[in-house]
């Protein structure tokens, strides 16, 4: 494996969705997430990492090092017991395992070494077969709108059904309604950080950087779906620090990006083109670099 990064890092991350459902809140229909006191839309840090996910999972046929820990239907005490095997050690327990300290901290490296997205977020992977935990170098905060959303409620209809039962009932008439939750439109921004400190923990590399910015990028060009709409990534901004500590809060850097509405703000924004980024660079503190990625 490649030595793990030497510098911290954040990132700024904006991107927008036209004509669709960015992540659905199940306590609410499935209608997009907002915040309640604000209407300002919301995608969470779990969305954001299993688009991440899925990206690499498809790119490298979760192979390693390159396997998906996190994925659908994976049953994860098979993955610890093959950690197990793959160390040399015999798991002899009836599904419940404490572990060795020695044998815990040998899975736990076997994991950050062939999982992804274990090394890049981290994992709690001392269910039944302990593995250890984990706290990745990586982490999202929740996306943002730049401005309040309207989430609408479309109505549409079925023209088949699915048993003769339901086609009797209708009398012939086979169409059914439903209903389809989108955003007309949304700039969202989401803000990160990269710890060099956890990088060194789990084994997270040049290379494995190289593909999470990667994965954001083209994340949504292989997540397309009629529920989501029209969704694109926008803008990345990363801010690399010369040391492992860093030279400046992350908040500091955070402020020196803006996103401004252009044009008529009485009328509802609808397209990228509605905002302009603003960066001020002349304010970059020393021992930062600021680069845009995309």
């Amino acid at each position: 494996m490649a030595t793990s990064i030497d510098n911290r890092y954040e990132f700024i991350y904006l991107f927008d969705v036209e004509n669709g459902n960015p992540n659905g809140d199940p306590d609410a229909g499935n209608l997009p997430r907002t915040d309640p006191e604000t209407n300002y839309g919301l995608v969470t840090d779990v969305c954001l990492k299993r688009k991440v996910r899925n990206y690499v999972q498809l790119k490298y046929e979760n192979k390693p090092p390159y396997r998906i820990y996190i994925q659908e239907k994976a049953i994860l005490n098979k993955i610890h017991e093959e950690a197990y095997t793959s160390i040399g050690v015999e798991n002899k327990g009836e599904g419940k395992r404490k572990g060795k300290g020695e044998d815990v901290e040998k899975a736990r490296k076997w994991m950050c070494d062939n999982f992804f997205d274990v090394r890049t977020f981290g994992a709690v992977m001392s269910t039944g077969i302990n593995c250890g935990q984990v706290t990745g170098p990586v982490q999202f905060s929740f996306a943002r709108s730049i401005d309040a959303i309207t989430p609408l409620e479309i109505s549409i209809t079925r023209m088949a059904v699915a048993t003769e039962a339901e086609a009797e009932k209708q009398g012939g008439d086979n169409r059914t309604m439903g209903r389809k939750n989108i955003v007309p439109y949304g700039l969202y921004r989401a803000e990160g950080y990269i710890s060099a400190n956890f990088a060194q923990k789990t084994g997270f590399s040049d290379d494995d950087l190289t593909l999470f910015w990667e994965a954001l990028k083209n994340m949504f060009e292989h997540d397309r779906s009629a529920a989501r709409g029209k969704m694109s990534a926008r803008k990345l901004i990363a801010f690399r620090h010369s040391s492992r500590i860093g030279s400046a809060p992350a908040h500091m850097l955070f402020d020196l990006v803006s996103v401004i509405r252009d044009g008529d703000g009485d009328i509802p924004a609808r397209s990228f083109r509605d905002y302009r980024i603003e960066i001020d660079r002349n304010n970059v503190p020393e021992g930062v670099e600021l680069i845009e990625l995309l």
